[in-house]
């Protein structure tokens, strides 16, 4: 089970006309607690950032499934919803679930969705499919939550 959690993270931002910029931008990491988060945030971004930055906001995100595709390179959120047949009454009931898709375009998106619930036996319809803003996703990794850092990742940080 993952507990998600969107991260804003405020920092300087080298625009491609050379100017510098504050910017936010939102990412996903999948951590325990609130507290984890922000601490799974600050590690992850420590190497993309020069100079100092912010965790602005954490927030708690329900999402049943993430489905991964190294070839995208933006993140939508997927409405679906599991039918099943209330035994009883013989009427359908409609469970909602929340799911995110990695993918270059909204059709990918639903091409990335679709491989992934191949194996679901539970009929399901799609509501929605929307781009989020999300940045990128750190998953929980098995070698203590972050991953490890390269001998030359030390080396620098070392030398600063």
């Amino acid at each position: 089970m993952h507990n998600w959690f969107e991260c804003k993270v405020s920092f300087e931002k080298m625009m491609e006309n050379g100017m510098q910029k504050k910017v936010t931008e939102p990412y996903l990491v999948d951590a325990l607690s609130f507290t984890e988060a922000e601490a799974r945030i600050i590690e992850e971004m420590r190497p993309f950032i020069t100079g100092e930055f912010t965790v602005t906001d954490i927030k708690r995100v329900r999402l049943s499934e993430l489905f991964f595709n190294e070839n995208g390179d933006r993140f939508y959120r997927i409405k679906v919803f599991f039918i099943t047949l209330d035994e009883k009454s013989g009427a359908e009931k409609k469970t909602g679930a929340a799911m995110m898709a990695q993918a270059s375009t909204l059709k990918e998106a639903l091409a990335v969705l679709e491989e992934g619930m191949k194996g679901t036996l539970a009929d399901y319809t799609i509501a929605s499919i929307a781009e989020t803003n999300i940045m990128d996703v750190f998953p929980f990794t098995a070698e203590g939550g972050v991953k490890e850092k390269s001998e030359e990742e030390l080396i620098a940080e070392q030398k600063q």
